[in-house]
């Protein structure tokens, strides 16, 4: 099989959970009184769920637009980790190939690039199976965006229906289907509990000190296992 082929099918489970994603953030800014193709190239062009979504909350309470990039640069800082923790399998990449890499380095093709990984021996990422997937996802996304600007214009309460939880539920999915060593339960699991301490924490900052602390923990937890005698 062709491996973009692969990578878009690896990833179509999350791409079809992002439908409800993409549909409510296509009707939360049409909501918002924004310009359809403003809220469009919002989704083709900075292509980060989580952050979009806090963005246009922040555009209808008034905020202020440095308020506004501070805050989805924070949130979207957990992407900069994802791109460290993948330096070792994209370095035989050309800076050319890498650069797009880094754009369509989302949550879920990043889930999907990391359990690849995990199958195959020589942890390099195959770009053609990485923009298999990304492009799949950009696509899918831009698509749903249009579609609920579309569905928003004819109902205007959708944005109520709390559809975005489907993502959520498909990831936390992934995530533990891949759980397979110790240190990855201990990274989990202190990710877990760090989140509900640091859910209060003003613009999603706890989103990124939990990630801190749950690889932290987990690295801990690897090399604890590793220092251990074999019998």
């Amino acid at each position: 099989m062709n491996t973009s082929i692969q990578g878009a099918r690896d990833s179509l489970p999350l791409v079809l959970a992002a439908v409800p994603f993409g549909i409510v953030f296509g009707a939360m800014g049409q909501a918002q009184g924004l310009p359809d193709y403003i809220v469009l190239a919002f989704s083709a062009l900075v292509f980060a769920g989580s952050s979009q979504f806090v963005a246009m909350t922040l555009i209808g309470t008034g905020a202020s637009p440095l308020i506004i990039i501070l805050t989805t640069w924070v949130i979207n800082l957990r992407h900069m980790l994802y791109g460290v923790s993948l330096i070792p399998t994209v370095k035989h990449l050309p800076l050319k190939m890498r650069l797009p890499m880094g754009f369509f380095l989302t949550d879920e093709t990043f889930a999907t690039v990391v359990n690849k990984l995990s199958q195959q021996p020589n942890q390099q990422v195959d770009p053609a199976y990485f923009f298999g997937s990304g492009l799949l996802m950009y696509s899918n996304w831009v698509a749903c965006t249009y579609l609920g600007i579309v569905a928003g214009h004819q109902f205007p309460q959708l944005t109520s229906f709390g559809l975005d939880i489907a993502m959520v539920v498909a990831f936390a999915g992934i995530v533990v289907a891949n759980l397979r060593l110790p240190s990855h339960w201990v990274c989990a699991g202190v990710a877990a509990i760090a989140g509900v301490l640091t859910y209060s924490w003003p613009h999603k900052t706890g989103l990124l000190f939990s990630a801190i602390v749950a690889i932290i923990a987990g690295v801990m937890a690897e090399d604890y296992v590793g220092s251990k005698p074999h019998d």
